[in-house]
């Protein structure tokens, strides 16, 4: 039996896994799943495993939160042992999170084919962690699977073009699958829903600005707070302004209600960009640059750069239109995989 072993250790990955974990365990493929324990709290781990129907992780490597190149280099050492010890017949990593880059740093120097899923995703700042870990990946890559036709284009010019895939956007397989579920009750009122948790927007100046940015908003925001945000702002006792209302980390599809009883969306969130489209709302990306470009080219997607004056948009403009497949990403993935 064709065995794969699957490496997720952040809230999005958990997401990303869902289907594809169906899709594989349907094609009777065995998956071995490995938790690096990246987000090690309940709400941004196991909630996802559980409401999303993921299986239980074999391995969880407890890594925790560090510094980059702690947090790496312990995936590293911990899947390395482990790899040798299965043997599989193919490595799967998703994204650009470090456990991401740990996972493709360790499979290179085994021999064994890494697949890479949601491939050729470009911000074109390496300033940012997640742009250094995506690129190394795609470069380390076995087999590459690309949410849209622009992520291909983006692995072409970097002379990428062996086994490069355009499968559409796993993310919106399981948007899909639970639409249904999302919460239509609306008890904030009239409301923007914000998550903020990167690394450029925690850095305490950073996080002081742009919460006087989201200040000059006369709307009330609603913002379940991120574990690293929170942390931030109480070690440096940040003030949170009064229109922002915090409330604890919420399970992916009680944030997908959330998102389309909105007004509108702002977010430091990939996922949260595209999610924003899929929910028909506007969203404002509060970074310096996307690498979701299709949504910027749709009007339904802004920047906001840290010294912006923010504003709300013009929800009367954009188009909705999903450029990221058509829901069975998975399954045509799983088809490529068997070929291996």
């Amino acid at each position: 039996m064709l065995s794969i072993l699957t490496i997720i250790g952040s809230r999005p990955q958990f997401i990303k896994a869902a289907p594809v974990s169906s899709a594989l365990q349907n094609a009777g493929i065995n998956e071995i799943i490995i938790n690096t324990g990246q987000h090690y709290d309940f709400n941004m781990s196991d909630i996802f495993i559980n409401e999303l129907n993921i299986p239980k992780p074999n391995f969880n490597l407890n890594v925790g939160s560090n510094t980059h190149a702690k947090q790496t280099s312990d995936i590293i050492c911990k899947l390395e042992e482990i790899i040798l010890n299965i043997k599989p017949r193919a490595v799967l990593v998703y994204g650009d999170t470090n456990s991401t880059l740990g996972a493709a740093i360790a499979v290179s120097k085994l021999d064994i084919p890494l697949i890479h899923i949601e491939a050729g995703l470009r911000s074109f700042n390496k300033a940012m962690p997640e742009e250094i870990n995506r690129v190394i990946t795609d470069h380390i890559s076995t087999m590459l699977f690309c949410p849209s036709s622009i992520s291909k284009n983006n692995l072409k010019q970097e002379r990428i073009e062996k086994n490069v895939f355009v499968v559409g956007d796993v993310m919106y397989d399981i948007f899909k699958k639970w639409e249904e579920r999302f919460n239509s009750k609306n008890k904030y009122g009239d409301y923007v829903l914000l998550t903020m948790h990167r690394s450029e927007n925690t850095v305490p100046d950073i996080l002081r600005k742009r919460l006087a940015q989201l200040s000059k908003l006369t709307l009330k925001i609603i913002c379940p707070i991120h574990p690293r945000t929170k942390k931030v702002l109480s070690q440096n006792e940040i003030t949170i302004p009064k229109n922002i209302q915090i409330i604890e980390p919420v399970g992916w599809i009680e944030l997908m209600g959330i998102g389309r009883n909105a007004r509108f969306i702002i977010t430091d969130s990939g996922g949260l960009q595209k999610e924003a489209l899929w929910l028909n709302k506007h969203c404002l990306t509060i970074r310096e640059q996307t690498e979701w470009v299709e949504t910027i080219q749709q009007h339904v997607n802004q920047i906001v750069k840290v010294d912006d004056t923010i504003s709300i948009p013009d929800l009367r403009k954009g188009d909705f239109t999903n450029p990221y497949g058509d829901g069975n990403a998975s399954e045509k993935i799983t088809e490529i995989i068997k070929t291996i």
